[in-house]
């Protein structure tokens, strides 16, 4: 589990196709390695992943064939920058929102303003998140957790951007037409699966 909130933008530094799996090297700061071991879970652009492998300035993840084909990471490339967070700690204060790292498919950067110090991102995302997403509510894109500012049909979703956001995670590195993983609000998963679901029949019993 973890919150949205990213502790570090690494770099990609290699890619080495083995098989359906990419062995991917991500290069970071020191500060996110502290206590680290492998098979801990990082969250890569918001994407839940295992260190099987660890560097003195990075570590290794295989990125398996599912995750490649819902993701952004099937693009990774050497010098490709991600946002990085690693699991959040039993009793840790929550900042963003509760993130899973299971990201629900990809969302199309698709317009942007500023106003001020503010940057007004418009995305493109898929039916099923923007079903479960509500004005002021949470969305995840890229691991980033983000408060909705703008909905419009059929499938627009509006986000505002901080300078300190901005700065300090890989969103100012989009270019129109770029895809981002996008993880809808957990929330809105439970409660639109709930609703959804039709409940079994009774059989009724009348009495003699």
């Amino acid at each position: 589990m973890f919150t949205g909130i990213i502790e570090d933008v690494g770099r990609i530094s290699a890619v080495e196709p083995d098989g359906s799996i990419r062995r991917t090297t991500i290069r970071c700061a020191g500060q996110l390695l502290e206590g680290m071991v492998a098979g801990d879970s990082v969250a890569v652009d918001g994407a839940c992943l295992t260190p099987i492998r660890l560097l003195d300035d990075g570590f290794v993840v295989d990125v398996v064939a599912s995750t490649l084909g819902r993701t952004i990471a099937a693009e990774y490339e050497a010098g490709t920058s991600v946002n990085l967070e690693r699991a959040m700690k039993l009793g840790d204060r929550l900042d963003g929102h509760l993130v899973q790292g299971h990201v629900d498919g990809l969302a199309e950067f698709i317009s942007f303003r500023e106003e001020g110090g503010t940057r007004f991102l418009h995305f493109r995302v898929p039916t099923e998140v923007h079903r479960g997403t509500i004005l002021h509510g949470s969305i995840t894109l890229n691991g980033v957790s983000l408060t909705v500012n703008e909905l419009s049909d059929p499938h627009g979703v509006g986000v505002a951007i901080i300078p300190h956001t901005w700065d300090h995670t890989n969103l100012s590195e989009l270019r129109l037409g770029d895809q981002v993983n996008v993880e809808g609000d957990l929330i809105g998963k439970y409660v639109g699966r709930l609703l959804s679901t039709t409940p079994p029949k009774t059989e009724s019993k009348e009495g003699p």
